[in-house]
């Protein structure tokens, strides 16, 4: 049977294949919202530990470059000492005060140079020390976080599995609705489901009032809903309105609660004498 074309619809059944999108829809954000805030906390873990990982391999470069430096600065002390042994063989050959002094200042010169090198060399073991310090900390922490993201996972994947199969065919249901509806109510539709709070597009009218935001509609607004002839939306709230007989719910009036009130009581005092 070849589809209906949306733009055919009669204001009727624009509004009956809303609604049941709108059940739809919510029957799925249920599916969803049984997950809670899981998917957002896995992926709060997830962007941590990726900032841990991040941290962990700038440690262990900075570690790496300490420990070239140390080996460098080790390498300069020895070719210090070297120098120093040289030029103390030289003093023993001088011939005037002045090759003297030279050589001396040069075995000061080196002298100082291992000074430098060796207290750069203690300055960088301490900060070796620190960041492996620093490293043991993000360690424990990487191995803490991704036992609470097994463990986040897990719980998801568990739920996942349950409600997967159920809400895969609540899309289906929802796509092939959709296929149903005019382009531009439809687009109305999902902007106006988007703002809303509890993802409600279209409510019906109940006890004279949007059963969106609760607020009073007017009379002759309620007869336009009931009327069926165009689309009518919450002057308070912008959602679309519906006859709650066209959407096929059943309420229960103020006066017919009094009724069932009174019937139980007069049973009570029947009861009693």
């Amino acid at each position: 049977m070849a589809r209906k074309d949306p733009k055919e619809m009669t204001v009727e059944e624009k509004l009956r294949t809303l609604f049941q999108l709108q059940k739809t829809l919510s029957h799925i954000d249920e599916k969803r919202a049984v997950r809670g805030e899981l998917p957002l906390e896995v992926e709060d873990l997830e962007n941590e530990l990726e900032g841990l990982n991040v941290r962990m391999e700038k440690l262990n470069k900075e570690i790496r470059d300490l420990k070239d430096a140390i080996s460098k600065r080790s390498a300069d002390i020895e070719q210090a000492k070297m120098s120093v042994e040289r030029y103390k063989d030289q003093l023993n050959e001088v011939k005037n005060n002045r090759e003297y002094d030279t050589l001396t200042k040069e075995i000061e010169f080196q002298q100082l140079e291992i000074e430098l090198c060796g207290k750069k060399i203690r300055e960088a073991e301490m900060r070796i020390q620190d960041r492996q310090a620093d490293r043991e900390k993000v360690e424990m922490l990487i191995e803490d976080r991704e036992r609470d993201l097994d463990d986040k996972r897990s719980e998801l994947d568990e739920i996942m599995l349950e409600t997967r199969e159920e809400e895969d065919l609540l899309k289906i249901k929802a796509k092939d609705l959709e296929l149903k509806i005019e382009t531009r109510l439809l687009q109305s539709f999902k902007r106006i489901r988007k703002n809303a709070r509890n993802g409600l597009g279209i409510v019906y009218v109940n006890r004279d009032a949007c059963g969106g935001c609760f607020n009073k509609i007017p009379p002759q607004r309620q007869l336009d809903v009931k009327m069926h002839k165009k689309i009518i939306v919450c002057e308070h709230c912008g959602r679309i309105l519906i006859d709650p007989e066209l959407a096929g719910v059943k309420l229960v009036k103020p006066e017919e609660k009094t009724k069932r009130r009174r019937t139980t009581t007069r049973r009570k005092q029947t009861d009693e004498e």
